[in-house]
C-alpha cells in the first residue's frame, strides 16, 4: 500500500505543533492544513513520498537528484522517463525494512527538482552536468548524493566531479551488463557506451555482471591496469567473485548501477537487456559488503526505461535504492 500519512506513522514527518516544526503561521497554506482530514492531500512526488518535514534538506542525510537525460541510447529508448517512474514507485515502498529491523526513512531523504540538461549535444550536456554536480557537492556538504537517470552517459560527469572533490583517484563500482569502455560510439565520446572509458584517468573501475562486450572493450580492459571485469557467468559458480571485486576496488568508491545488470526476467524495462544477469539477494549480499568494507561517496542508478502497465521493474529500482541507503546509513 502507499505510504499514506498517519498520526502514528513513525518517521513520516510531523504536522503543526510538533517540537522543532515551524509555527502554523509561518508555514505555507497547503502545509498548514495537510494534517486536516478535510484536505486529504496525495503523497508528494518525491522519493518515498515523504512529506515536507521528513524530506527537508535540513534533516536529510541523503539527497536525490533526478537527471532525465536521454540522447545517445542505441537500441530501446525511454530512459528519460526513468527518474519519474522511480519516484512514483518509491511512494509504495514499505518504510519498515525487515533486514534492518527499522524504518530507514528516518535518516531523512531530500529530493531535488529534475535537472534538465542542454540539448545542444552530448558534449555540452555532459559539461553542464559536471559543473552542476560539482556545485551540488559543494552545496550539500557531507550529505550522500543519489542521482537517478536517464542514460548511463550521465555517470561520467558525476564521477569526475566526485573525484575532483576528493582530490585523488577513486574507485568506481559499476554494476552493469555492459563494460561501457568504448572510446566513442555512434559518433560521440559522450555515449552511454563510453561512460566508463571517460573516467579511467581519474578512477579504477570494477565492472560486475558484464556479459555484453565488444572486442575493443576487451582490449581496453586488458591494457588498462585500472579496469577489472567480473563476467556474469563467473558469478554463478561460487561467491569468490565478490572477494576479487573488492580486492580490485580502491577506497573511497562511487557506485554506478545500470539496471540492465539484472537478468531481464527481473528487469525487462531497459533499452539493452542481456540474458543471464544478476539476481536480487546475491546482489544485495555483495553490495552490503561493499558499503561495510568501503566508503561509498555517491551513487547513481541509471537506464530504467519504464514500460507502460508494468510497474514491477520500477518498484524494484525504488526498493534497491532504499536498501542501499540503509546500507550506507546502518
Amino acid at each position: 500500500m502507499p505510504n499514506r500519512r498517519a498520526d502514528d506513522a513513525k518517521g513520516r514527518g510531523a504536522g503543526a505543533g510538533t517540537p522543532g516544526s515551524p509555527s502554523p503561521a509561518d508555514r505555507p497554506l497547503a502545509s498548514r492544513i495537510t494534517g486536516d482530514p478535510a484536505f486529504p492531500w496525495e503523497l508528494p512526488h518525491v522519493f518515498l513520498g515523504l512529506d515536507e518535514v521528513a524530506s527537508s534538506l535540513d534533516r536529510a542525510r541523503a539527497v536525490v537528484l533526478p537527471v532525465p537525460y536521454e540522447a545517445t541510447t542505441s537500441w530501446g529508448g525511454g530512459t528519460r522517463g526513468g527518474p519519474r517512474a522511480i519516484l512514483e514507485a518509491s511512494r509504495y515502498v514499505e518504510l519498515w525494512d525487515q533486514e534492518a529491523r527499522r524504518d530507514l526513512s528516518v535518516m531523512g531523504i531530500h529530493t531535488l527538482p529534475a535537472l534538465e540538461l542542454t540539448r545542444e549535444g552530448p558534449g555540452p550536456a555532459m559539461a553542464e552536468l559536471e559543473a552542476a554536480f560539482g556545485t551540488l557537492l559543494e552545496e550539500i556538504g557531507g550529505r550522500f548524493p543519489v542521482m537517478l537517470g536517464g542514460e548511463h552517459s550521465i555517470s561520467a560527469p558525476a564521477i569526475r566531479s566526485v573525484a575532483a572533490r576528493h582530490g585523488a583517484r577513486i574507485g568506481v563500482l559499476q554494476m552493469d551488463a555492459h563494460a561501457d569502455l568504448r572510446r566513442s560510439y555512434e559518433g560521440t565520446p559522450h555515449s552511454h557506451a563510453s561512460a566508463m572509458y571517460r573516467v579511467l584517468d581519474v578512477a579504477d573501475v570494477v565492472g560486475v555482471g558484464i556479459r555484453g562486450i565488444s572486442q575493443e572493450e576487451v582490449e581496453v580492459a586488458d591494457a588498462e591496469p585500472g579496469a577489472t571485469l567480473i563476467y556474469a557467468d563467473e558469478m554463478w559458480e561460487s561467491d569468490e567473485w565478490m572477494d576479487r571485486a573488492l580486492e580490485s576496488l580502491p577506497d573511497p568508491v562511487y557506485l554506478t548501477f545500470d539496471v540492465d545488470y539484472f537478468d531481464p526476467s527481473l528487469m525487462p524495462s531497459t533499452g539493452t537487456p542481456e540474458p543471464g544477469g544478476g539476481d536480487w539477494y546475491r546482489t544485495l549480499s555483495f553490495l552490503k559488503r561493499v558499503f561495510r568494507e568501503r566508503t561509498v561517496l555517491a551513487m547513481d542508478v541509471v537506464e530504467l526505461a519504464p514500460i507502460p502497465g508494468l510497474a514491477a521493474p520500477d518498484f524494484l529500482v525504488a526498493k534497491l535504492i532504499y536498501k542501499l541507503l540503509g546500507y550506507r546509513f546502518p
